[in-house]
């Protein structure tokens, strides 16, 4: 267990010192750009002008000094910043540099350093067929490792996934807008048809949100090595298929680019910003042509 702990906490500073350097050398000024406050605090009132419009006319001052005020409001730059992270049983697939669930850790650990360098606060839901954890938004270093420590070494009780809940949860219990971040590989089906769609809607009326689908390229193609046996570590499935089968090989892909399709169509019904990262190569390149878009 000492040993197993002394590993994680390796871990925990490998990730704490990439994660640091890519976001002051690359994301700090993108994120500002990419992330900017969306809310708008009153400032003061002061008399109208020509031109002012009449929707921010001060009413009750109005009446008192038997002339025309209107409120000013400024931009407020400080963001409430949360993370979503799917820690389902498929997160832990990975076939080529790295696990879905290693890729996920070290992009949430980017995005909340980032944060924090501009002053946002940022919290953390880990969800798979349930809530799992819940880490409400705050600032710090100190805060920033709680939840990269958590994203490491937390084991779920669920195994399967149900974005839809966590996206209710957050409605819930996040009342006023923030900028979220959706972490998963998405794999949320009832039949063909995605579960999540109506949560993902109501959610991002409320909140400014971020798809980051994380995925593994076997999950889109299938290589031919003959006969092979494969798990669903969600459900503990478990059956034989032959690779070498080049029909079964050719509807394998056509199934995975219909979910790409399916998920796109719900992230633009729902005005919601998405990218993909592969587990096969780095996702700095993906992130920041993210924020570029978002500038």
């Amino acid at each position: 267990m000492a040993e197993e702990q002394k590993e994680l906490l390796a871990r925990l500073r490998r990730v704490e010192i990439r994660a640091r350097g890519l976001s002051h050398q690359i994301f700090a000024g993108e994120y500002h750009s990419a992330f900017k406050g969306r809310g708008m605090a009153f400032s003061e009132v002061r008399e109208y002008r020509y031109g002012d419009d009449v929707r921010n006319i001060d009413w009750n001052v109005t009446a008192r000094f038997n002339q025309p005020y209107i409120k000013v409001f400024e931009e407020e730059r400080e963001l409430t910043v949360m993370l979503l992270v799917d820690v389902s049983g498929s997160r832990l697939f990975g076939t080529e540099l790295l696990t879905k669930k290693n890729v996920m850790t070290e992009v949430a650990a980017i995005l909340a350093f980032s944060a924090i360098q501009n002053n946002d606060k940022i919290g953390v839901i880990l969800f798979s067929d349930r809530v799992e954890q819940f880490i409400p938004p705050k600032k710090g270093r100190k805060h920033i490792l709680r939840i990269i420590w958590e994203l490491m070494s937390f084991q779920p009780t669920g195994k399967q996934t149900d974005v839809g809940g966590a996206l209710r949860y957050l409605t819930n219990a996040i009342r006023k807008r923030c900028t979220t971040f959706l972490l998963s590989d998405f794999l949320d089906y009832e039949g063909e048809a995605l579960r999540f769609t109506d949560a993902l809607n109501i959610a991002s009326n409320k909140h400014d949100m971020v798809g980051l689908r994380v995925y593994d390229p076997r999950e889109v193609t299938l290589p031919n090595v003959g006969l092979l046996r494969l798990g669903d570590a969600e459900t503990g499935r478990t059956c034989w298929i032959d690779s070498g089968d080049a029909g079964f090989r050719a509807r394998y892909h056509e199934a995975a680019v219909q979910r790409e399709a399916d998920l796109q169509r719900a992230f633009l019904r729902a005005g919601v910003d998405w990218v993909n990262i592969s587990t096969a190569e780095d996702y700095v390149y993906p992130l920041v042509k993210l924020f570029k878009q978002r500038g």
